[in-house]
């Protein structure tokens, strides 16, 4: 089969000083080799779809499936090795350990699934390599630009070759240019066998999709993306 991720009757509702339910009964299919954008206004669900489908959050009801296999919230265990074998996560905030150089902040994603050190750094080097930042391994966040903290998060994301790629709001504080420039490595990071779904408020960079999910009182529906990555 195609399908990458399957949702099935996904809900999730948190409970604060009221019931607030945020995702309804969710049905959709993810597919191999397609990018996805998630639009809609803040609070519609973007990030708690992503969190979901991350493995950090868990559905109130329902089920998710990866690569046909149900996932089981109570296994954490299998769950964390799930997520560090197969899903790459970008953040808007990139989460950079800041006492941390660029390379060891990738450095250490690699350990999770490499316990080989020099093999890891090499890895690590090369994904960085190919995002134009050889010159920057060894410098702090805090000594990067906020294009080149992106271009580590997405090195960081990367560097254990995921199959899935999940990006929520991920040029949320760059500027239009340099949001471009990110977003040009993300869409070369597409693949036959790799799923990409990234969440955004930019109707630009939303449309440059494949396929376009619009978010709305707790419902996904579809809508086609215009193909503009030329133009980029």
């Amino acid at each position: 089969m195609n399908n990458i991720i399957e949702l099935k009757n996904i809900s999730k509702t948190y409970y604060t000083s009221k019931r607030n339910i945020i995702l309804k009964k969710l049905n959709y299919k993810f597919k191999k080799g397609l990018i996805y954008s998630l639009v809609g206004p803040s609070g519609s669900g973007k990030s708690t779809l992503l969190n979901l489908l991350s493995l950090i959050d868990k559905p109130t009801n329902g089920n998710i499936f990866i690569n046909d296999n149900k996932i089981n919230y109570d296994d954490i265990s299998r769950n964390d090795k799930i997520r560090a074998d197969k899903i790459g996560i970008i953040y808007q905030d990139n989460n950079l350990l800041s006492d941390f150089t660029a390379l060891e902040n990738v450095y250490l994603a690699r350990l999770t699934v490499e316990q080989n050190k020099n093999k890891a750094l090499n890895d690590s080097k090369k994904i960085i390599s190919k995002v134009g930042l050889t010159n920057r391994l060894n410098h702090f966040p805090s000594q990067l630009s906020g294009g080149e903290i992106q271009r580590i998060a997405i090195s960081r994301a990367l560097v254990n070759e995921p199959d899935i790629i999940l990006a929520d709001e991920p040029t949320g504080n760059l500027d239009h240019g340099t949001a471009k420039e990110v977003f040009n490595i993300l869409y070369k990071l597409k693949n036959k066998s790799r799923l990409i779904i990234y969440a955004t408020h930019n109707r630009f960079f939303a449309n440059m999709s494949d396929c376009k999910l619009e978010m709305f009182n707790g419902n996904i529906r579809t809508s086609n993306a215009k193909n503009k990555r030329s133009k980029i």
